[in-house]
C-alpha cells in the first residue's frame, strides 16, 4: 500500500492554479494585442508609402507617350540623399532594361515583389518586406501601371523598416509593462479572495482545537452554507462519541461492581479456612479482583481521555515529583537533576501525568547507583497543522537493559528482578496511558550508563 502524496496547502494550490491560468490568459492577450498593433502599424506605414506611390503614378500617367519619364514631383528630401533608406523606382514590366530610381538609390535596383512571389488583385498595390541595397530590411509597396501601347511599368516605393519596428517595439514594451501591472493586481485580488474565502476553514480549525483542548464542547458560530453541513456533522460526531463513551463507562462500571461483591464474599469465606483449597481460592480471587480493578481503572482513563481533556502545567508536576522521590531515596544518596523548559502544558488530566512520570522516576531511582536525570523538551511538528508533543526523558546510571530485555519490561506484571520492590505494573501502566493519549513510551540506553525512559505526550 503506497502512501498518499502530501496535498500541501489549499491556499497555495489555489494561488498556483490562479497564477497558471493568469499567465496563459495574459500571454495570449499580449500576443493577440501585439499582432493586432503590428498589423495596424504596417497598414499605417503602407498608407504613407502609398501616398508617394500615387504621386509617381499620377506623374507617369500624364507623361508623353513613348518614353519613360523621370518623375519630378518627388521633391521630398528623404529621396534625395544617397542611401537614406527611402527609395522609389520605376521599372519596365517584364524585366526591361530601362528604369528610373530616386537619387537616394545611386546604384542597384529595388527588388520586385511580384518576382518574389507577392501577389495582389489587379489594380491593387502589393506590399511586403525585401532586402535593401545595404542589406537592410525594407518595407516595399508597388503597383503595376499600364499606359497602353506596350507601356507597362512597375512603380515601387520603399522605406527602411527600422522606424516601423521601433514603433512596434515601443508599443510592446508598454504592453508588457501594462500586463505585468495587471498580473500583480490580479494576484493581489486572488490573494485577498483566497484569504477571505478560506477564513471559515481557519475558524473551524480553531474551533476544533478549542474542543480538543477542553475550552468548548461544540463548534459554535455561524458558517457559510457550503461549510455549515460539515460543522453540523462534526457536532453530531462529538455528541455521538460522548454518548458512546459514557455508555461504555457505565457498562464497565456496572460489570466491575457486580463482580466485586461475589469476589469479596469468596475471599471472606476462604479467609476463615487454611486448607489448600481456601488458599487457592483466596489467591485466584485476589487476582480476579486486581484484574477487575485494573480494567475498571483503564475504562475510566479511556473515557476521560476520549472526552474533552483538560490542560496541566508540566513544570510543577515534574519538579514536585523529582523532589519527593529525592527525599524518599535520601538514605541511598540518589541525586535527581531536573531540566524543564517553561510553558509546557500537557493536554490531559494532572493525575495521569503524575502517575506516568511518578512511575518512571520511581523506577529510575530503584535502579540508579547515584544519579537520575529528568529532562522535558518540546518537539515541533513538520508543519503548522501537525500536532505538537513534548518529551519527558528520564535517565539513570544503573545497570540498564539490553534490547531483548527491554521488550519484556512493557508486559503487564513482568518483573526481571524479584529483589526490587514492586508489582511489575508500573511501566505497563505508563505504556497504556501514553497510548490512550495518542503518545508513546520508549526504552533505550542512557548516555550516563543506565536505562533511558522516553515518554512522548501531546502538548497544548
Amino acid at each position: 500500500m503506497t502512501d498518499e502524496p502530501n496535498p500541501g496547502s489549499l491556499a497555495v494550490r489555489l494561488m498556483l492554479s490562479a497564477i497558471a491560468i493568469m499567465l496563459v490568459v495574459l500571454t495570449l492577450v499580449g500576443l493577440v494585442l501585439s499582432s493586432l498593433y503590428r498589423d495596424a502599424a504596417e497598414r499605417s506605414f503602407d498608407r504613407r508609402l502609398d501616398i508617394y506611390l500615387k504621386t509617381i503614378v499620377a506623374e507617369l500617367a500624364n507623361a508623353a507617350p513613348g518614353q519613360m519619364p523621370q518623375p519630378q514631383a518627388m521633391a521630398d528630401p528623404l529621396f534625395l540623399f544617397p542611401n537614406s533608406g527611402w527609395y522609389w523606382q520605376v521599372a519596365q514590366a517584364g524585366g526591361g532594361p530601362d528604369h528610373r530610381t530616386s537619387p537616394s538609390l545611386p546604384s542597384g535596383m529595388l527588388p520586385i515583389l511580384s518576382e518574389l512571389g507577392v501577389e495582389a488583385p489587379p489594380g491593387r498595390m502589393r506590399q511586403g518586406y525585401a532586402q535593401g541595397p545595404l542589406g537592410e530590411t525594407l518595407r516595399v509597396v508597388e503597383r503595376d501601371l499600364d499606359l497602353g501601347k506596350d507601356e507597362r511599368f512597375v512603380v515601387s516605393v520603399a522605406a527602411v523598416s527600422s522606424e516601423l519596428e521601433e514603433e512596434i517595439a515601443a508599443f510592446n514594451l508598454v504592453l508588457v509593462g501594462t500586463l505585468v501591472v495587471l498580473a500583480i493586481a490580479f494576484l493581489l485580488v486572488v490573494l485577498i479572495q483566497v484569504r477571505y474565502g478560506l477564513r471559515p476553514l481557519k475558524r473551524i480549525s480553531q474551533a476544533l482545537a478549542a474542543v480538543r483542548s477542553g475550552k468548548t464542547e461544540r463548534l459554535d458560530g455561524a458558517y457559510p452554507e457550503e461549510i455549515a453541513p460539515l460543522v453540523r456533522e462534526v457536532n453530531m460526531l462529538v455528541d455521538a462519541n460522548r454518548e458512546i463513551v459514557e455508555r461504555a463507562r457505565t457498562h464497565v462500571g456496572n460489570l466491575a461492581h457486580a463482580l466485586k461483591t461475589p469476589l469479596s464474599v469468596l475471599m471472606n469465606e476462604a479467609g476463615t479456612r487454611d486448607d489448600p483449597l481456601a488458599v487457592l481460592v483466596r489467591d485466584q480471587a485476589g487476582v480476579m479482583r486486581d484484574q477487575v480493578t485494573h480494567h475498571l481503572e483503564r475504562a475510566r482513563m479511556a473515557a476521560r481521555v476520549s472526552l474533552v481533556a483538560g490542560l496541566c502545567d508540566v513544570t510543577p508536576v515534574v519538579t514536585s515529583l523529582a523532589r519527593t522521590m529525592e527525599k524518599i531515596n535520601r538514605a541511598r544518596d540518589i541525586a535527581i537533576d531536573v531540566k524543564v523548559v517553561d510553558d509546557v502544558r500537557f493536554r490531559g488530566e494532572r493525575q495521569d501525568i503524575e502517575e506516568m512520570v511518578g512511575n518512571l522516576i520511581d523506577n529510575a531511582c530503584k535502579w540508579a547507583s547515584t544519579r537520575v536525570e529528568v529532562e522535558v523538551c518540546i518537539g515541533r511538528g513538520r508543519t503548522a497543522s501537525d500536532r505538537v508533543y513534548f518529551h519527558v526523558i528520564i535517565d539513570d546510571d544503573g545497570p540498564g537493559l539490553d534490547p531483548a530485555r527491554r521488550a519484556e519490561v512493557g508486559r503487564r506484571g513482568r518483573r526481571l528482578d524479584e529483589s526490587k520492590p514492586g508489582t511489575g505494573l508500573g511501566l505497563s501502566i505508563v505504556h497504556e496511558l501514553a497510548t490512550l493519549y495518542g503518545g508513546r513510551f520508549d526504552l533505550g540506553a542512557a548516555p550516563i550508563g543506565g536505562l533511558r525512559c522516553e515518554l512522548v505526550l501531546p502538548a497544548a
